[in-house]
């Protein structure tokens, strides 16, 4: 009996000191996981502002997925900068915005990351635990990851009734498809599986829905208002309104919508590339095209990704946005930051000269031609990255009026309006420049008659798409 105690007790003390050990080596591997990245507080801040977006978008792809390593870490760990896209140079990115002897604005704490425990160790619910919040210096107006090629179950449907209105000869034979869903049932049917979807997928829904819209003449129409009942399809109005309550955007019926979730790489993209990298760097393909299959791409497809391919350059655009935002008109780096915005406008504007060029040879239908029509007629094909330059040169708001400018705005989602705003706030005291005199502000009144050449070139690539012309567009448009 006295051996069988003594061999317990040597196996108790020999499992407790092995215990203790695994504890101890526990114990350094966290310490060593929780030393920051940044190197601690002061780290954090040596971070360029402009690239605090970037920085953020890495935490995701860290391996580690302890609490512990993510409490003791000061900030997540900076993604690899994408390259400027072509015409910028490397110089125009946000990151270089300021000069090396310039303050530096802190960079902003981003939010936990949906879905993962944060340092407290409780997980976001809500809104916030299925949708990331917005940073326009990540990537743009850009949908956060590629669009969704292809719908599956009930919502193969409405695929295929979208690619087949697309390229509808006229109006009334679009009309005519969305009439022979209701009868068969398929609208109320789609009306009914709206809120299973999740976000993105409604997203995709939502670029279907306003594909059959403009094909119909509806652009223009609200569909919960009595009197669009007496125009369009009474089911169709259910479903368009029902994917607009899901996705919190009621005036989705636009560019935005139209373009930038309709355009996706032509081969599948390794998950670390970031969307606005991909839409400058790969080629792109429509997920429902206005042209038939097995024909060229037509007017209205090409305008469309020329303002994909325009928004994908214009993140620089955003990133020296955020660096102007709150900048004193006396700044040393305000009048650095207005140059490098000089630039990036005259790179996007030759980015659309570039475009016109396959524009003015593809072909156009009469129909392709009406649903140009119907969009300006309504201001729907306001590109963002150009309402985002005129939030901060303050040029819309004196050439159209507050009103006019935000009803340009209703076409963009309720995160993108209010980001403009906050530009347009942020920015006001840059824009006092407009009436002082100096170097200062003469580089300032550059920075808007080089926005003012930049809309002038989209407004003439409008127009070359809607009433087509044999000559190109020049560089003087």
């Amino acid at each position: 009996m006295t051996t069988t105690t003594s061999t317990t007790t040597s196996a108790t003390t020999g499992t407790s000191a092995t215990t203790t050990a695994t504890r101890n080596a526990a114990a350094v591997v966290t310490a060593a996981a929780a030393i920051p990245v940044t190197g601690g507080a002061a780290g954090a801040a040596e971070v360029p502002a402009a690239r605090r977006a970037t920085a953020g978008r890495a935490g995701a792809s860290t391996g580690s997925t302890s609490a512990t390593a993510r409490a003791g870490a000061t900030g997540p760990t900076a993604a690899p900068a994408t390259a400027p896209g072509a015409g910028i140079r490397a110089e125009a990115s946000g990151s270089s915005a300021v000069t090396g002897d310039s303050p530096v604005t802190p960079p902003r704490t981003p939010d936990p990351t949906p879905g993962i425990p944060s340092a407290t160790g409780s997980t976001p619910t809500g809104p916030a635990a299925t949708a990331s919040p917005h940073d326009p210096c990540t990537h743009g107006f850009l949908p956060e990851r590629p669009p969704v090629r292809s719908m599956i179950g009930t919502w193969t449907r409405l695929d295929a009734m979208a690619r087949a209105a697309a390229v509808a000869p006229d109006r009334a034979a679009a009309v005519a498809l969305v009439e022979r869903a209701h009868r068969a049932g398929e609208l109320s049917a789609l009306r009914q599986r709206v809120s299973r979807l999740s976000l993105r997928n409604a997203e995709a829904a939502a670029m279907r829905i306003a594909v059959i819209a403009v094909s119909c003449g509806w652009c223009g129409l609200d569909p919960q208002a009595p009197a669009a009942r007496e125009v369009a399809d009474e089911a169709f109005l259910d479903l368009w309104a029902a994917v607009a309550h899901r996705i919190d955007h009621d005036q989705f019926v636009a560019l935005p919508t139209l373009a930038l979730h309709n355009w996706v790489p032509e081969r599948k993209p390794r998950r670390h590339i970031p969307i606005d990298q991909l839409a400058r760097t790969e080629v792109l393909v429509p997920i429902v095209r206005w042209a038939p299959e097995g024909q060229p791409l037509s007017r209205l497809d090409r305008l469309m990704l020329a303002a994909t391919r325009l928004e994908a350059h214009g993140i620089w655009l955003f990133r020296l946005a955020e660096t102007l935002a709150g900048r004193s008109p006396d700044d040393s780096s305000t009048p650095t930051a207005l140059r490098r915005l000089v630039r990036v406008q005259h790179a996007l504007r030759a980015q659309l000269l570039a475009e016109a060029t396959d524009l003015t040879a593809a072909p156009a239908t009469p129909q392709q031609r009406a649903v140009l029509g119907a969009l300006a007629e309504q201001g729907a094909l306001e590109p963002p990255v150009l309402q985002a330059a005129e939030a901060v040169l303050g040029i819309g708001g004196r050439r159209m009026g507050e009103g006019r400018r935000q009803l340009l705005r209703r076409h963009l989602p309720a995160q993108h309006r209010a980001w403009l705003s906050a530009m347009d706030r942020h920015c006001a005291p840059v824009r006092t420049l407009a009436h002082r005199g100096g170097p200062d502000a003469a580089v300032y009144r550059e920075a808007q008659e080089s926005l003012i050449a930049l809309r002038r070139t989209y407004t003439a690539l409008v127009q070359a798409a809607a009433r087509p012309t044999t000559a190109p567009l020049t560089a003087a448009a």
